[in-house]
């Protein structure tokens, strides 16, 4: 065999997951943001009853057995809010905004915290500093004159229950449901598909369920890198010698081995504990197919051997059995095989293996929701659990893997462009407004609106909208034709600089900080991924005493814009607790909620179909026929490859906290291109050639050019690229139609030789 070439930057990463890597990746982010005594300190307190969530996922806390509950992303997380680094004032007199565009993404952010509100100033195209009551005047002078539905705002999942509440309750009294969200971009395939299938949008597992579950069944996931303190659960499930089948297109090194940092024995022998049992590589795009080819096997086997379904519960608790039995009959192996990349035996396997389990969790990620089908994916995975009873028991159900930490929470308190108008009554009640029923824009519709000139101004609560949606050489420039755009945030990214008319960048407090108001110290709630809520509290001094926090600066925008409003937003604001208590008198679940939330550990949210109550039409859980096997749009061409977008591990959504991506093998770069070396050689190409990408489409392709070609262990027929770089390969309108949420895993692409 040919030796490989060598690549800069490229090379091979032997070690497990976790482990002294993580040790050492942890020690870095804190050397390079933190002060070093401050940082142990810091950590210590993250996740902790009397601490502040972390913001690097949405995984829910333990029992707080262990010394410390952070993970290595989660320290990036923390110390890159919590750097020592500023971005004054006077920086941004010295950097015009034509000078920081040129910067990279993640050279924007490691500039440091922002430290005053800020108004831009087109004479000089800079940022200049501006006092918060003028900020607010102004902002509510433009929201004034425009119409309510030609505005948009934004939320991202960061923003804490409190901050989202009012935030909506602004929005509303202002008089549109224009919602777009990071949710629509991520699992709102989720939110649409679980409640037609089982009546509620959520997961239906908890964390105890992982302790008594006799198999995992893994699909379309990264959790070393998107959800990393899964891996603990994960860990101790291997160690269990409980079966973890994994389907994922990429060999993903967290899913292979881990080594536990918190496991002196493993860290002190440089051992590791394998993850997945069984690994099936299934094509991009694939997922339908193989999920249909499992039920399938599994009806097969009822055929053959009997005792495997779950007859009773299909019988007392589900609707549409017999046309979905009829449908996977009528499909045949050979189809089954095509589409999803994996064999007939390696399906029946798993069938088996689902068979012998009496309680199994499936969980999954954007690997399924981010398809032009993923609804449907979603209500798939529903009918393969379906099959055994696997939902509303011990040990058992759907696990929805969200990344933001307050993502599922915004949704929970309000954030939805399609309110019930149960909700809307319930505001109007005890509000004393009426707000619009109408339907309004999700992520999509609202870059389209951008581009179409019917959007007037963005207002962002948190996020970098622009850079990610799909098709930027769209949504940026369709930023500038805006009369307004504002930014609640951090620290600067690149959607700040794409200035508007007028441009404010607002400076708000990070979670690790101490937030005082009017009543004294004040505490957030946040829900995880498996619906508990529980209290977040920062203690570090804010970044500058500039700073206020997301509620204070909705609070001062809504009282500017709205100066005749019933709603008493500076009350609100000085006692969370209020905000809590309007919470609780207009949504349900949360009786109790202030002296709830100081119970260490907080409450879980009401889940229905957890006792098998189904609130769907019918009152059972929906069996759902997935019509063919493809799951995006069948493009024909035997040089056709699925580009897939990823994250990498030194990376959270649109936040780079450095170059590397350690398990993958590449340090430095992120202009990579992951390819199979069936591939490389189906085109005559090399490991580390330069390639051109093109999409296959009817109308203009979108390109991207000069990206390094590398083989690694990825399905034939698949490609991957990192997020958000390759969203410029990604149609606005390359979505699923159900849930509006745009298609970055299974984009039809060709790959050549770049032109030198």
């Amino acid at each position: 065999m040919a030796t490989k070439r060598k690549v800069p930057g490229i090379r091979d990463y032997d070690g497990p997951a976790g482990g002294w890597g993580a040790l050492k990746a942890t020690a870095t982010a804190v050397r390079e943001q933190m002060d070093a005594f401050k940082a142990p300190v810091t950590l210590l307190r993250t996740n902790q009853p009397d601490g502040f969530d972390c913001p690097g996922c949405a995984w829910p806390d333990s029992e707080h057995k262990s010394t410390f509950q952070f993970c290595e992303n989660g320290a990036k997380a923390v110390t890159w809010e919590a750097t020592h680094k500023r971005v004054t004032p006077e920086y941004f007199a010295a950097y015009p905004v034509a000078d920081l565009l040129k910067r990279s993404d993640y050279e924007l952010e490691d500039l440091g915290r922002l430290t005053h509100p800020l108004a831009y100033d087109r004479t000089s195209d800079t940022f200049k500093a501006i006092e918060w009551d003028a900020a607010f005047a102004r902002i509510g002078e433009i929201l004034r004159s425009l119409k309510p539905d030609d505005v948009e705002f934004y939320t991202s999942g960061r923003a804490s229950n409190e901050a989202a509440y009012l935030y909506q309750l602004f929005v509303r009294a202002y008089g549109t449901n224009n919602f777009p969200d990071c949710s629509n971009m991520c699992h709102e395939a989720t939110s649409v598909g679980l409640p037609r299938s089982i009546g509620i949008g959520k997961g239906t597992v908890s964390l105890e369920d992982f302790d008594k579950c006799e198999l995992i069944i893994s699909m379309g996931h990264n959790p070393g890198t998107n959800h990393p303190r899964m891996m603990g659960t994960l860990h101790e499930a291997a160690r269990r010698k409980v079966p973890i089948m994994v389907f994922n297109p990429l060999r993903e090194r967290a899913l292979e081995r881990f080594a536990d940092p918190q496991d002196m024995i493993e860290m002190a022998t440089f051992g590791s504990t394998p993850i997945a049992s069984s690994y099936f590589m299934v094509k991009g795009g694939g997922d339908a197919a193989a999920i249909k080819g499992i039920m399938k096997a599994l009806l097969e086997l009822e055929k053959n051997v009997g005792q495997v379904l779950d007859h009773a519960f299909i019988a007392e608790h589900t609707n549409g059995f017999e046309a979905m039995a009829a449908d996977l009959e009528a499909t045949a192996w050979p189809d089954i095989e095509k589409a999803s990349g994996l064999h007939q035996a390696d399906l029946e396997m798993v069938a088996a293996a689902y068979a012998k389990s009496n309680a199994t969790i499936l969980a999954y990620g954007m690997g399924i929701t981010q398809h032009n089908e993923g609804t449907a994916n979603v209500r798939l995975i529903c009918d393969l659990l379906m099959l055994r009873g696997n939902i509303g028991k011990p040990g058992a159900g759907i696990c929805p893997l969200r990344g933001h930490s307050n993502v599922q929470g915004n949704r929970t308190v309000g954030i939805t462009e399609k309110p019930s108008a149960a909700f809307l009554g319930k505001l109007e009640q005890v509000l004393g407004f009426k707000p619009p029923a109408g339907h309004g824009h999700d992520a999509v519709q609202t870059a389209q609106a951008m581009i179409d000139g019917t959007a007037r101004a963005l207002i962002c609560l948190g996020g970098n909208f622009a850079v990610a949606m799909p098709d930027p050489a769209q949504c940026f420039p369709a930023m500038a034709s805006l009369d307004l755009g504002v930014h609640i945030g951090t620290k600067l990214n690149r959607s700040h600089l794409l200035v508007s008319k007028e441009t404010f960048i607002l400076p708000c407090l990070g979670r690790t900080e101490l937030d005082v108001q009017q009543g004294g110290p004040q505490s957030v709630t946040v829900e995880d991924s498996m619906s508990m809520i529980h209290a977040s509290a920062g203690k570090l001094k804010p970044a500058s005493e500039f700073l206020r926090s997301e509620p204070a600066i909705v609070a001062g925008i809504a009282h500017a814009t709205l100066p005749g409003s019933s709603v008493p937003w500076f009350e609100l604001v000085a006692d969370y607790d209020r905000i809590r208590d309007l919470i609780e008198k207009t949504i349900p679940g949360f009786e109790d909620f202030n002296a709830r939330i100081r119970v260490p550990g907080g409450f879980r949210m009401p889940l229905p179909a957890v006792d098998r109550t189904w609130n769907t039409p019918s009152g059972k859980a929906e069996f759902y026929v997935f019509e063919g096997l493809h799951e995006d749009l069948v493009v024909e061409g035997d040089d056709v490859l699925r580009l897939v977008t990823l994250r990498s591990h030194d990376q959270y959504n649109t936040t780079i906290y450095g170059l590397d991506d350690r398990y993958r093998g590449v340090f430095g770069r992120r202009d990579v291109l992951f390819m199979s070396q069936a591939d490389l050689d189906a085109r005559g190409l090399e490991h580390g050639d330069l390639v051109d990408i093109e999409t296959v489409s009817d109308g203009t392709p979108l390109r991207y050019e000069r990206i390094t070609a590398i083989e690694f262990k990825i399905a034939q027929g698949t490609i991957g690229a990192y997020y958000p770089e390759a969203n410029s390969l990604v149609p606005l309108d390359y979505l699923d139609k159900d849930s509006g949420t745009p298609s970055y895993k299974s984009v039809p692409v060709r790959v050549r030789r770049a032109h030198q």
